[in-house]
């Protein structure tokens, strides 16, 4: 359940990124087939974009950590209701919640499967057991999956 917390954070955070860099491999596929008087070249043009995309992509890997940063330091002011710089349980509880609806629309706050997983991550993310979780924390706790 963690992992659904983490990916759909992540995904969140990167789909900006994957949007701009989606439109760059569809825009090299086309100018490969103008070029294509000299077909050994061909391939190789081919290749080369291919090979960009993927150092893109793992680069995009490594940045998402900063981006889950900027998402949390944006965010959390929504989130923390009495102002206090920390989410209590319920604070948390309804970030996560909405979080995991992006990626599962079925979720319901209510549901004994859905308190129990919120259970749990605020559980993973309050680091210190002080009941709350800081931007500190959370930041950490979402980027779990990203080293």
């Amino acid at each position: 359940m963690m992992k659904y917390a983490i990916l759909s954070a992540a995904m969140m955070a990167s789909a900006p990124v994957l949007a701009q860099v989606t439109p760059a491999p569809a825009q090299t596929t086309p100018a490969a087939p103008q070029e294509a008087p000299a077909t050994t070249a061909d391939p190789a043009q081919t290749a080369q974009p291919t090979a960009d995309a993927s150092a893109s992509t793992q680069g995009q890997v490594q940045a998402n950590g900063s981006q889950i940063a900027q998402v949390v330091d944006t965010q959390f002011p929504t989130y923390d209701k009495d102002g206090d710089g920390k989410l209590n349980k319920a604070e948390f509880a309804q970030w996560m919640v909405a979080l995991k609806s992006q990626t599962d629309p079925s979720t319901k706050a209510d549901a004994p499967a859905t308190k129990k997983w919120v259970g749990s991550a605020f559980a993973q993310a309050d680091t210190d057991k002080d009941k709350t979780v800081s931007k500190t924390e959370l930041t950490g706790f979402l980027s779990q999956g990203q080293g």
